[in-house]
């Protein structure tokens, strides 16, 4: 079972603006600068990396996203205290 984790995300402050930033990103649209033009989390940034980091050290909707779901695919959304989620798992070791 993975311990540690390395993903992206976008953070959004509604359901709406998730759905439509997923529907930009399953057309191709780049993660990166969709998340530093959108993002409300300082990782976006960054294009929304997160970097490698423990299970258990994210809010639980999104730990369990990272720790349970598919690698490599866009994720959300996936709501936590802080707003709405997309998340892609770039690896689990």
């Amino acid at each position: 079972m993975a311990k540690r984790a390395c993903a992206l995300h976008i953070l959004v402050n509604t359901e709406a603006e998730c759905l439509a930033l997923k529907e930009q990103l399953r057309k191709g649209a780049d993660f990166h600068k969709l998340a530093k033009k959108h993002s409300t989390c300082p990782s976006g940034k960054r294009g929304g990396d997160l970097g490698e980091f423990n299970k258990g050290d994210m809010v639980g909707s999104v730990d369990k996203a990272v720790f349970s779901g598919p690698e490599l695919a866009i994720q959300g959304p996936v709501k936590s205290r802080f707003g709405y989620h997309l998340i892609k798992v770039l690896y689990r070791t």
